[in-house]
C-alpha cells in the first residue's frame, strides 16, 4: 500500500505537477462554491423567518441551490479572469471573487433589516421578536438582490498584485533524447497580472 502511495506521489509531483493556474482554478471554484452555499442557506433561514416555518426543508432548498449557485459564479468568475487572481470591488467590500461580495451584502441587507424593523417595533411599542425576524428575512433578500446588481454592474475589477506567492515553473532542458520540460517550484517575489 506504502509503495502505490509513493507512486502516485511521484506521478503528481513529476509527471503531472498541477500548474499555477489549475491550482487558481481549483480554488476559485471551491471558494464560491461554499459562498454561494452560506449564502443560500442564509436565505433559506431568511425565507423561513418571513414564513415563520419551523420545518428545516428551506435550509435544504437553500443549501442546494446557494451551491449550484456558488458553481455557476465560479466558472463566471474564471471567464471574466482566465484564472488569474482578480480584485473585486464592492460597494461595501472587496474580495478575491464574486460571491463574497453577494455573501458580505446578503448578511449586511439582514443585519441593516433587523436594526430598521427593531426600530420600527421600538417606536410602535410592539414586541421586538417579530421585528427581528421579519425584518431579518425581509433584508437578507434586499441584501441578496443589492449584491448581485453589485457584483454585476457597480463592482470594480481590478489587477491582482501579490508578492511572495509560491509558483510551479515548466523549466525546458535538453538531453540527450531531446527536449523535456521539468517541474521546478518556485517564489515569485512580485507578480502583477493585468487582466481587461
Amino acid at each position: 500500500m506504502k509503495t502505490i502511495a509513493i507512486w502516485v506521489l511521484v506521478g503528481i509531483i513529476g509527471l503531472g505537477a498541477p500548474s499555477l493556474s489549475k491550482a487558481q482554478t481549483i480554488n476559485t471554484l471551491g471558494e464560491n462554491t461554499l459562498n454561494g452555499a452560506l449564502t443560500g442557506t442564509l436565505l433559506g433561514g431568511a425565507s423561513m423567518a418571513l414564513t415563520s416555518d419551523t420545518d428545516f426543508y428551506p435550509l435544504q432548498v437553500g443549501l442546494g441551490l446557494g451551491t449550484l449557485y456558488g458553481l455557476g459564479m465560479g466558472a463566471y468568475d474564471l471567464l471574466q479572469t482566465g484564472g488569474n487572481d482578480m480584485l473585486i470591488s464592492g460597494t461595501f467590500n472587496t474580495g478575491k471573487n464574486s460571491t463574497i461580495i453577494v455573501l458580505l451584502d446578503t448578511f449586511y441587507g439582514a443585519a441593516a433589516g433587523s436594526i430598521v424593523a427593531t426600530s420600527i417595533m421600538l417606536v410602535a411599542n410592539e414586541p421586538l421578536i417579530g421585528g427581528l425576524q421579519y425584518g431579518a428575512g425581509a433584508g437578507a433578500f434586499a441584501g441578496f438582490g443589492f449584491g448581485l446588481f453589485d457584483t454585476f454592474v457597480l463592482a470594480d475589477r481590478t489587477t491582482a498584485l501579490s508578492f511572495a506567492k509560491p509558483a510551479l515553473y515548466q523549466v525546458p532542458s535538453l538531453t540527450s533524447n531531446g527536449w523535456s520540460l521539468t517541474p521546478q517550484f518556485g517564489i515569485d517575489i512580485v507578480r502583477l497580472e493585468l487582466s481587461f
